[in-house]
């Protein structure tokens, strides 16, 4: 493991950061151990060892964060999977294999009727059903929608690949 895990003082956890990071702010004394778990920081003539989850001594106010929109983003929350028709990127369609360009981002209400870019009202269409709804409502074009469109929920920390045991409780794993 060559990170460490850092909680705010109410032990919500705030963010993985590197050994370097970690024992700057154990020797500034910005932080307490939690971990009896150590990681190594190898210098030239010593060996230092630091915990592996760290506490700020005082609370830092996280303002929250919502995510942003934009049209990538769009297309990543709804797996670039068509919300009318359900095909994906690879899947035959009207005799042809679909591939990411021709999926776009569909407004639920028109732009020409005031829709606005929103995470509530985009989502991933195929091209075919995206012409064939054009600039009208899904009911008015007889097209019904597989799932509704929503504000995709963002974690403040992203831990991916082995999680360390001792860190799970924070992570609530």
């Amino acid at each position: 493991m060559v990170a460490v895990l850092l909680l705010n003082a109410s032990y919500e956890p705030l963010a993985v950061i590197p050994k370097r990071r970690a024992l700057s702010l154990l020797l500034r004394e910005v932080v307490d151990a939690v971990s009896e778990e150590v990681v190594a920081l190898s210098g030239a003539a010593t060996t230092l060892e630091i915990p592996t989850v760290l506490r700020l001594r005082r609370y830092v106010n996280v303002p929250k964060r919502g995510a942003s929109w934009s049209r990538r983003a769009v297309m990543r929350r709804d797996s670039y999977t068509c919300i009318y028709c359900g095909v994906q990127p690879g899947n035959r369609k009207n005799g042809r294999i679909l591939r990411h360009a021709d999926f776009s981002v569909d407004h639920i209400v028109p732009k020409s009727r005031n829709g606005r870019n929103s995470w509530t009202n985009t989502a991933c269409a195929c091209s075919p059903c995206n012409n064939r709804k054009g600039n009208r409502l899904p009911h008015e074009a007889g097209m019904q929608m597989r799932w509704e469109p929503k504000t995709p929920r963002v974690d403040y920390l992203v831990a991916s690949g082995s999680i360390p045991e001792e860190w799970k409780i924070y992570l609530q794993m």
